[in-house]
């Protein structure tokens, strides 16, 4: 399992693609394109989002919310739960 520095790191890199992805769909937008071949790459941009989102999540769980898990601390346990079960219910 790759360690939290490099998680990080790859979501910096992906988020860098999807930054070039979004401009090609303001380019595709510019250019009129067929709306089909702009909504395919709008998938693949989203795709993407949630691939990052994905990783992030993994990262919060294994980094953070173990760590309050494994505290003492019960208000920072129930903080950090109370955090990720709100993100969660968002979707």
């Amino acid at each position: 399992m790759p360690d939290r520095k490099t998680r990080r790191d790859n979501a910096r890199k992906r988020l860098s693609r999807i930054e070039g992805q979004v401009r090609g769909l303001q380019k595709m937008i510019d250019e009129d394109r067929y709306c089909i071949d702009i909504l395919v790459q709008v998938k693949a941009a989203r795709a993407a989002l949630n691939k990052v989102e994905g990783e992030l999540l993994k990262d919060h769980v294994d980094h953070c919310l173990a760590a309050a898990i494994a505290s003492d601390d019960v208000a920072e346990r129930e903080t950090k739960v109370a955090e990720l079960v709100d993100l969660l219910s968002k979707r």
